[in-house]
């Protein structure tokens, strides 16, 4: 997957969108990639803004020229000098993405997800849910919007790798550290074990001991294995919870995760990565 050859960025004008600019120009640039910026529309929308009517027998290709005028425009106000191709393309966004990036071969997209503060919590953007369900690149996801508390800072320095106990952390462990040492950044590598609910007359403390030690074990096995030496923490809690109080605890500039790809099924990171990206206060790369 690393290092990243093709990259692909989703353009809706949106102040999400423009707040995470930054991270596609220097992502791009640090790994000497190809740029695609694409803009998915629909005519109605140049009807909406009074630009075109609809009952213009050329109102298909206007709209088209409208659109291209405005992505080309865009990039070259925000990439100036950077070589990349921009498309724009008629149909529903997160189908528009899925198709260019298979066309494309685009091996990372960047989106923004939308909403801040209490609540971002709340909310997933629906084409940024699609796009994390439909494609096999790896997706990196911006908050946005700068969290006060978490201020971005790039290139990265301080990486948080987020595992599971299926058969796909070995690639994602593999992933996460190929991306720190290509920005020479301190990794550190969290899992949040699964407890069950605790009972009044049932004491859960040494089922929870014996599973994060069995944890343990299996990270330094799985560490041994990759050849990576960073620093691990099993944390008794809510996942997303969990993965958000080590993110914070780390400053971590970039959150790497997986999402079940590999293995062809859903993973527990997958059944809980919509709340991990939504309370994530630094980016999220999903592989």
């Amino acid at each position: 997957m690393l290092p990243f050859h093709k990259i692909l960025f989703p353009v809706d004008y949106s102040s999400a969108c423009e707040a995470v600019i930054p991270h596609v120009q220097e992502t791009a640039c640090h790994f000497a990639a190809e740029l695609t910026v694409c803009h998915a529309y629909v005519p109605l929308a140049a009807i909406a803004h009074g630009e075109l009517v609809v009952t213009d027998p050329e109102l298909e290709a206007k709209a088209w020229a409208l659109e291209e005028d405005r992505l080309r425009q865009f990039a070259c106000q925000n990439f100036a000098g950077q070589k990349l191709q921009a498309l724009v393309e008629l149909g529903e966004p997160g189908s528009v993405i899925d198709r260019v990036a298979q066309q494309q071969r685009a091996d990372l997209i960047m989106l923004a997800t939308r909403g801040h503060g209490p609540v971002r919590r709340f909310l997933l953007g629906s084409i940024t849910a699609k796009v994390l369900h439909d494609v096999s690149a790896a997706v990196w996801t911006g908050v946005g919007a700068e969290l006060a508390e978490h201020p971005a800072r790039i290139p990265y320095r301080s990486i948080v790798c987020a595992l599971d106990d299926s058969s796909e952390a070995e690639a994602v462990l593999r992933a996460a550290d190929a991306i720190a040492s290509a920005y020479q950044a301190q990794l550190w590598i969290v899992h949040v074990v699964a407890t069950p609910p605790a009972y009044p007359d049932i004491d859960i403390g040494e089922h929870t001991s014996q599973l994060i030690e069995a944890s343990q074990s299996r990270l330094r096995d799985l560490k041994a294995k990759v050849g990576v030496d960073a620093p691990h923490t099993v944390i008794d809690a809510l996942l997303a919870d969990g993965i958000h109080h080590e993110v914070v605890r780390r400053k971590a500039d970039l959150l790497v995760t997986g999402r079940g790809h590999s293995i062809g099924t859903f993973s527990r990171l997958w059944s809980h990565l919509y709340a991990i990206i939504r309370d994530s206060p630094c980016p999220v790369l999903s592989v």
